[in-house]
């Protein structure tokens, strides 16, 4: 579809943060600039010649980020996703979570006709070079890119994927990273580069699956509780016991290398998941993902990070089927 209006849909971030002087990058307050103003502030976006309206969905700082937004924001982008009169979407959001968001609406929406394109910003909108404007910009290249769908992020000139993307430095304009695979394209002088041999595509019965993902959160299901571990040098199993104890659901392990365990962790988790506690392996290691061996004890998270497999776990505890790439 390449006519049709693009919605932005705010949800706060640095891109909407705001400090007392311009030299200030760090000691800023996120979340207090609406989406219309961001979309105002950007006179280039007018020259698209693109119809454009913004939402404001949520306006929070990301690492505030929890499950009633992600639901409005699921709900409102399948909806749009559903408007005939609808382009693509592009969602203003804050750094320190948009890896997960991203994962999460990639699990429960089916974009393989339109694209979702994230963005943010490093740099409040008050700095004195803030870079919220030009990835502002980019994400609109890429939205308005013919051929384009599914869930991406656009950061520094650089289009990620849901599954691969990850934020690695603090604070850096560079911040994302997919790692191995690297970026599936990038923004030049305003136009869209895929990489060489890539071509977006949505994996046979993802779209499915998204639905009944969808329809869960629609339904006011509660999310189960899932918590993210870490396997370390002299790791003990006290946690694993008293998370068991509290009624946990299910656990994601940041493990050691490939998958492995402290012992006394290991001991502490065959305990959990005897006792009824659903327990995914993942890796702490930035690259790689876990080869799995036979007999592991433990399912693996199938190459997400730790943070993304408990996205898919807590969707699969409410009896969602899992999702692929």
């Amino acid at each position: 579809m390449d006519s049709g209006t693009v919605v932005i849909l705010g949800t706060g971030g640095t891109i909407a943060g705001t400090a007392g002087s311009a030299h200030d990058h760090i000691g800023y307050s996120a979340a207090q600039v609406g989406v219309q103003a961001l979309v105002q502030g950007v006179a280039s976006l007018a020259d698209a010649g693109v119809p454009l309206v913004g939402e404001q969905v949520a306006q929070i700082d990301s690492k505030d980020m929890d499950f009633a937004v992600w639901q409005a924001l699921a709900l409102r982008c399948q909806q749009l996703l559903d408007d005939a009169q609808v382009r693509a979407i592009v969602i203003t959001h804050g750094t320190d979570t948009l890896e997960e968001t991203a994962w999460l609406l990639h699990c429960v929406l089916d974009a393989a006709r339109k694209p979702v394109v994230l963005t943010c910003a490093m740099r409040p909108a008050t700095a004195l070079v803030p870079d919220g404007p030009q990835n502002l910009l980019d994400a609109m290249a890429v939205a308005t890119t013919p051929g384009a769908c599914g869930v991406l992020v656009v950061c520094a000139g650089e289009v990620h994927g849901a599954r691969q993307v990850q934020k690695i430095h603090p604070y850096r304009l560079h911040a994302f990273s997919s790692g191995e695979s690297g970026p599936l394209g990038w923004v030049e002088a305003g136009h869209l580069r895929w990489a060489e041999n890539f071509m977006p595509n949505q994996p046979p019965g993802h779209a499915s699956k998204a639905q009944a993902a969808l329809e869960k959160i629609a339904s006011g299901a509660p999310w189960p509780r899932v918590e993210v571990l870490l396997s370390y040098a002299g790791a003990s199993g006290t946690t694993v016991d008293a998370l068991a104890q509290s009624g946990v659901q299910g656990l994601v392990i940041a493990a050691t290398g490939n998958g492995t365990l402290h012992h006394t962790l290991h001991a502490a988790l065959l305990r959990a998941q005897a006792a009824g506690v659903v327990v995914w392996v993942a890796t702490r290691c930035p690259l790689g993902q876990v080869l799995e061996q036979p007999g592991s004890a433990f399912a693996s998270a199938q190459g997400l990070s730790p943070v993304k497999a408990r996205i898919s776990l807590m969707l699969a505890l409410m009896g969602a089927a899992p999702v692929s790439v």
